[in-house]
């Protein structure tokens, strides 16, 4: 019978509430009066009938009005109570109004005795009957996910309310404040990080983490802890954003590796972020791309007078356009949006559009970044990262362009591959164009990996893990700097305002990471094993491939060590070697001729000699270039 009751649909369960509240009124209002008057046997006339009908009446109308019947008893929280003892509260006023206008014979004092009798007959089977329904979906009963809530804090508790009670059962909270430790939080104990092994002994599965507004680093911290025990660890949306609606309790998410770095954001230098963009007329090349469209929301956000999208792809023209046109939308800002495809290989049509729309600023965001896509496509890679570069550029001078920033790459830096070489040679290009020319000022950005960007490790190891492995790793030494691609844009914006023409600014990356050490991290965060020779019977193996054409082991930032400190303490400022305007145009000639007659070894040989610091004993996988050399010998042989 309990069962179909709690099956039942929801209009039943209100029918049945009513009439409950009905009698619970009525035996609240006699049980007072009893009180009162020490005697169970009352005459009660047609005036006090009279009242109390007009309670029940006025009373349920209440109780509908404040939404006591909108509450679902196993979500019951204490809220719910308070609108339970308010709407009572009015009950009882209502009580006293119909006895006086009635003239019925209700002692004064009954109306208040006749509240704490009604808050007990209304609230207290309310409570039981959630008790009860917690109590049969017990994890024995319903095999649900048994976890702990890291966190006793504000964030912790609206978590425990939030989760649906059929899907997880809260076996206790996690705190480091020791002060916390053996209390009750939500029916809940809190214990010490140090009782985790025992409770995961008794069935643990997961951890999530609700740390609130708790510093990345200290997060950090509590990641690194739970690391070793091979225990799923996971994150939830900000309460802040549960209740606004932007995310559902359903976005549990596992752990991203921004969380592994721990590392702090720095209040940003908001005249930096203003100087070239409000008010102006700002271009993004490359604007569908993970960092141009980045770059995008940022700059929407500082209220340009125009944003214009450049892109080559279409359908990332689109998303882009749609985004940004949407929140133009919702937040009412008065930007004007512009969409544009093309290539940055067309000089003409770049001038033409910067003309056209009276560009002011220019972020160079477009560029092929795949380093084995670009060994195996040398004249295209080094015709858009070289040319598409100086043909912009050039094209910004004749127009009078204000400002031109370069998104370049830690890969320029001693680079072993024809893209990290090719963005060091657009760098030489905008130093050789800031000696001949005051027009337009030229700023180099250079950075390392971007977290979420195309053909990011992250999202592929997570894959390999959710498919059983094994996770591929290219080498056990090979390191990377990361960053968050939110942080990388705004500090592009800012170091851009800090240029005085022909700059190179360096980004503070923090700490290199081993790959095969964050591949390992993300195993474990998964409650799993790493399968090797010391743990055959582990979960994942780590399989190393190889070091791809062009990879290095190991990324730099700086040519030199000739650097100085700017006005933000994660922008540095190169002090780098750099040719003169015709040297660069020498090059640039040589390296068209070389690229117009697919001479992939000319291409090659050119970036060594130039000041690239380009060095490269890979044997040249250019498709095209290997596909002609093979011809090119069939029609020898033949002709031997």
């Amino acid at each position: 019978m309990l069962k179909a009751l709690l099956e039942a649909p929801r209009s039943t369960k209100r029918v049945i509430s009513l009439c409950y509240d009905t009698v619970a009124i009525t035996l609240a209002y006699y049980a007072a009066t009893c009180m009162r008057l020490g005697n169970f046997s009352i005459p009660f006339t047609e005036r006090e009938l009279t009242a109390l009908s007009i309670t029940i009446v006025v009373s349920l109308f209440i109780f509908i009005r404040m939404g006591m019947y909108r509450a679902i008893l196993r979500y019951m929280t204490l809220p719910t109570l308070l609108t339970i003892a308010i709407c009572v509260c009015l009950s009882g006023l209502v009580l006293a109004l119909a006895g006086f206008f009635t003239h019925s014979r209700i002692p004064r004092s009954v109306p208040f005795i006749y509240i704490t009798t009604a808050i007990l007959l209304i609230g207290a089977p309310r409570l039981l009957m959630r008790n009860i329904i917690l109590l049969l979906n017990q994890p024995g009963l319903l095999g649900k996910e048994m976890i702990l809530i890291y966190g006793a804090g504000y964030t912790g508790h609206q978590l425990a309310l939030a989760l649906p009670p059929n899907q997880y059962h809260i076996a206790g909270f996690i705190d480091d404040n020791p002060a916390l430790h053996g209390t009750v939080l939500a029916n809940k104990k809190v214990y010490s990080p140090e009782m985790v092994v025992s409770l995961k002994a008794q069935g643990i599965t997961k951890v999530l983490l609700a740390l609130g507004d708790a510093p990345k680093s200290r997060r950090a911290q509590v990641i690194k802890r739970l690391e070793s025990l091979l225990i799923s660890v996971q994150t939830v949306p900000a309460i802040d954003d549960l209740i606004s609606g932007k995310a559902s309790i359903d976005h549990i998410r596992d752990i991203e590796i921004e969380d592994l770095l721990g590392r702090d954001p720095v209040q940003p230098n908001l005249d930096l972020l203003h100087a070239g963009i409000t008010r102006k007329v700002v271009m993004v090349t490359g604007a569908g791309g993970s960092i141009g469209s980045e770059l995008c929301r940022q700059i929407l956000q500082q209220l340009p007078s125009t944003l214009v999208l450049f892109e080559l792809n279409e359908y990332s023209l689109y998303q882009i356009e749609q985004e940004l046109s949407l929140e133009i939308a919702l937040h009412d800002l008065p930007v004007q949006l512009v969409s544009l495809l093309g290539s940055v290989q067309k000089e003409h049509r770049l001038e033409t559009i910067m003309r056209t729309y009276g560009v002011q600023t220019i972020y160079h965001a477009a560029a092929y970044k795949h380093v084995p896509l670009v060994e195996q496509n040398i004249v295209e890679g080094v015709r858009n990262n070289v040319f598409g570069t100086w043909y912009c550029a050039e094209a910004a001078i004749r127009a009078k362009v204000e400002s031109f920033v370069l998104i370049s790459t830690d890969k320029a830096v001693r680079s072993t591959n024809v893209m990290g070489a090719s963005k060091r040679m657009a760098e030489l290009v905008l130093q050789g164009l800031s000696q001949r020319q005051n027009t337009t000022r030229f700023t180099m950005v250079r950075f390392g990996n971007v977290l979420g960007s195309s053909g990011s490790v992250v999202p592929l190891f997570r894959q390999q893990i959710k498919n059983g492995g094994p996770v591929t790793v290219t080498h056990p030494e090979i390191t990377r700097y990361f960053m968050t691609i939110p942080e990388a844009a705004e500090l592009v914006i800012q170091a851009g305002s800090m240029g005085q023409g022909g700059d190179v600014f360096v980004l503070d990356m923090g700490e290199p990471v081993k790959i095969i050490d964050l591949a390992t991290r993300m195993i474990h965060l998964s409650g799993l094993e790493v399968r090797d020779d010391a743990n055959p019977e582990g979960d994942i193996e780590i399989e190393c491939t190889g070091l791809r054409p062009g990879e290095k082991l190991y990324e730099e930032l700086l040519i030199g060590d000739n650097v100085t400190g700017t006005d933000h303490v994660r922008i540095m400022r190169a002090e780098e070697h750099h040719l003169t305007w015709p040297e660069t145009r020498q090059i640039l000639d040589e390296l068209d001729k070389a690229c117009h007659h697919w001479r992939c070894d000319e291409v090659k040989d050119l970036l060594i000699q130039a000041p690239t610091e380009f060095h490269s004993t890979e044997p040249l996988c250019d498709s095209v270039w290997l596909r002609k050399q093979h011809a090119m010998k069939k029609v020898v042989s033949i002709v031997q």
